[in-house]
């Protein structure tokens, strides 16, 4: 079953961001650095928001489902990985589009560490449509339990 293979994908979404992280947290300090513009652009200051809002929704996705069953209804589960799903394609094509702007060649320093973090990022989004997926699957798959016995709903038929 495909869902065996969701914590393998957390821990990798769990290094990812990590590493994405880092590298736009870099970026960010050099372009606000003394002798630079002292202003980061938004695109990367997004990416950076991604990397921290995924360290919350990873931990949330990990621990909820073990620890707080009952704070872990799937439709809410389904949200938080289609909401981060969303951050980081946004993410990383709105840094990948600021680099081909500003025609970013290098490879080391701040535009080596921006590319890096582009690639990342996409690798990232695509954990996330995985495990998207695997969410939307889980609420096709299990009948609803959300709802009271309605007796009435019997005689109908339903």
């Amino acid at each position: 079953m495909a869902f065996a293979y969701v914590l393998p994908l957390r821990v990798v979404q769990g290094v990812l961001t990590i590493i994405v992280l880092g590298l736009t947290a870099y970026v960010v300090d050099a372009w606000n650095g003394p002798y630079n513009w002292n202003w980061s652009p938004s695109s990367v200051n997004f990416l950076l928001f991604t990397s921290v809002w995924t360290l919350l929704a990873v931990a949330y996705l990990v621990i909820t489902p073990t620890r707080f069953p009952a704070l872990a209804h799937k439709w809410v589960i389904c949200g938080v990985e289609a909401v981060t799903m969303i951050f980081w394609f946004a993410g990383w094509v709105a840094v990948a589009a600021l680099w081909g702007d500003i025609g970013c060649g290098s490879r080391s320093g701040v535009c080596g560490a921006g590319t890096a973090a582009i690639v990342f990022g996409a690798i990232e989004w695509l954990t996330f449509v995985a495990t998207t997926v695997m969410a939307a699957l889980h609420i096709r798959e299990t009948p609803r339990s959300d709802t009271k016995h309605d007796p009435r709903m019997e005689m109908q038929g339903v």
